[in-house]
């Protein structure tokens, strides 16, 4: 998907480019300072003891300019590759309380998850383009209804 914009970074009209992945993971969530009948009040069914999962959806939307020679802000096979690494291979049928290393000791809500996943993309698409494609925005699907956004602010 492509979208046209008059987002100016450096004075240039953006172009913003998404990728959609998807994956799936457990998790619970637990406040450790709290009573059990707390957690199970606020967190409800995501509290629950034996964990529970999600099929996780992931759009990953990068910003810049097209490059001349090629005519892609980026490549989507190459944003692919990135996500894939950076992110999917590490969260996919894993734990993220247990098994996700940029989860450790924090809370998995969606909004946390997507903030956190946002720290460790955002310098890699940099680092991939040279400074070109910016991160623009991290939106992750819990369930069909319930998502969140993230834009790095």
């Amino acid at each position: 998907m492509l979208i046209f914009a008059n987002d100016s970074v450096k004075g240039k009209k953006m172009i913003y480019l998404s990728k959609e992945l998807s994956f799936c993971a457990a998790h619970q969530l637990y406040n450790p300072n709290w009573s059990k009948e707390k957690n199970e009040e606020v967190f409800e069914g995501c509290a629950h003891e034996n964990w529970h999962g999600h099929n996780y959806d992931l759009t990953v939307t990068v910003k810049g300019d097209p490059n001349p020679e090629t005519g892609m802000v980026m490549n989507f096979k190459d944003l692919k590759k990135i996500v894939k690494k950076e992110i999917i291979k590490k969260v996919d049928h894993k734990n993220l309380n247990l098994d996700v290393d940029f989860m450790k000791g924090k809370m998995t809500t969606c909004e946390v998850f997507v903030k956190e996943m946002w720290n460790v993309l955002a310098p890699k698409v940099l680092e991939a383009t040279d400074g070109n494609v910016q991160l623009h925005c991290l939106k992750l699907y819990e369930t069909k209804t319930s998502f969140a956004e993230y834009y790095g602010e």
